[in-house]
Order: structure tokens, then sequence, then C-alpha cells
């Protein structure tokens, strides 16, 4: 059966200090969320990545994004080895912000889960429509293009370091979700691409959903055969609020 994961996007929120005490509190936060079986992390700034890592060395930490290589004249870019450097061992790649005010492509995520996977690192990697898209019905076609292409050339034993988010872009930050029904269709879209091309590994990876997840809705969508867990923005800025999401997928 696949764990549950529960990851917060915390996007360009909390200095430094305001993440170092939402690691200390979050000890108790782990061990909730063990006792039911759910494994959690955090993505916080590169800025604050040592000091959460440091204050909970349990805890997943990832990186909201890198780069495909090692060194090089890549100016404001951070690379694997410096995050391997930090004990940093997740990374999200291809965030729909990422896309959309930076430029990123399937080409250029396809190259960044390439270099991850191959150094024992585990990516979130996100998927997800325009709201054009959407009420164009065009949803499944981007969905399989962003599957196919980033997902392409890797080994079934790099794709299992792979979870996939699908994040609608029109409900990221904007108040408005999904319905379980779409999460469950899109998610179970998504295993039927991975399958296609990959075959049976597609039963253990992991599908989340992500986009105005908040502790009233959090139960109804991980209930879905086909979601695994749920990339969280706003609501994993606050300890209160991660463990009340945590609290709210066993009641």
């Amino acid at each position: 059966m696949r764990r549950k994961l529960l990851f917060g996007n915390w996007k360009m929120n909390k200095s430094i200090e305001e993440a170092r005490a939402f690691a200390k509190e979050s000890h108790e936060l782990k061990k909730f969320a063990d006792s039911i079986n759910v494994e959690i992390g955090v993505a916080p700034t590169y800025l604050s990545l040592a000091a959460v890592k440091e204050e909970n060395p349990e805890l997943n930490v990832a990186a909201q994004n890198c780069h495909f290589e090692d060194h090089g004249a890549f100016t404001g870019e951070i690379s694997i080895p410096m995050l391997k450097e930090l004990h940093i061992d997740w990374v999200i790649i291809g965030h729909s912000e990422r896309r959309t005010y930076f430029g990123e492509t399937n080409e250029a995520c396809n190259k960044k889960l390439h270099a991850l996977t191959s150094n024992d690192m585990k990516v979130i990697y996100c998927v997800g429509e325009t709201l054009d898209e959407f009420e164009k019905g065009l949803t499944k076609k981007v969905i399989a293009k962003q599957v196919e292409e980033g997902l392409k050339g890797l080994s079934v034993e790099q794709l299992k370091k792979v979870v996939i988010a699908y994040e609608p872009v029109w409900a990221i930050g904007t108040g408005k979700s999904a319905s379980k029904e779409i999460a469950e269709d899109i998610c179970g879209y998504c295993r039927e691409l991975i399958k296609k091309n990959f075959g049976a590994v597609s039963e253990e990876i992991r599908i989340l959903y992500g986009g105005s997840v908040k502790p009233e809705n959090v139960h109804d969508y991980l209930m879905q055969a086909n979601v695994d867990g749920a990339l969280v923005g706003g609501a994993s800025l606050k300890v209160d609020s991660f463990h009340q999401l945590i609290a709210n997928i066993a009641k």
C-alpha cells in the first residue's frame, strides 16, 4: 500500500528564523504523522534549508528547484552537490510558478529529473493545466505531454524516486480547488500514463494533488484511490494548520 505523503511548499515565505522556529516545533508534528503512517515534509527557501534540516534532521526537507549541472556559469542557480552537502535529498521540479514566471519547460524538467534521480535524490514533479486549458477540455492532453516529456528516458529504478504532483494552475493560490472527482480522475490518468510507459511500477508511484488544499478538504482528496497525498501551500506555513491537515487525513 502506498504511504500517504503530505508536503508543504513554502514558496517565497518565512525568514530563516521563522523557518527555524517551525522546525523546532516540527518534532511533535512528525511523531504525530508517523503514528498514523503519514509521511511529511516541507520545502523552504534555499536560505532556510540548512536551518530546518539542522533543527529537525528527521524531517523531509526539499529544495524548491535546482539546476541539472553540478557546477558552471549559471548565475543565481543551485546545484545538486550543494544541496547534498546540506543533507537535502528532496527537490520540487516543474511547479507551475516556475513554468509560468521563469519559462521552465518539460525538456528542462526532464534534464533535472535525470540528474536528480541519478544522484539518488527524490523528486516531486509537478504537472497541471491552466484555466484556459481546463475550460477548453485540454486537461488530459496537457498532462500527457508534461508526464511523458518530463519522464522521458528514465529507467524504472529512477522513476521509483519520483512523486508526481497534479496541481491545476487555476487552483493554486486562488482559493478555488478542483473537486475530489477531478483530482481522482487526473491522478488516475497520470497513473495510466506511467503504466503505459513504464509498466507495473505505476502501482508503486505516489501521485499527489495540490491546489488550495486546506484542513477542511484534505480528507476528501486523500480518500480517493489514486490520490496518495497532497502538496500544500499556505496551509503548511503554520504548525497548527499543518497538524490539522494530518489530523483530518486520519479522521
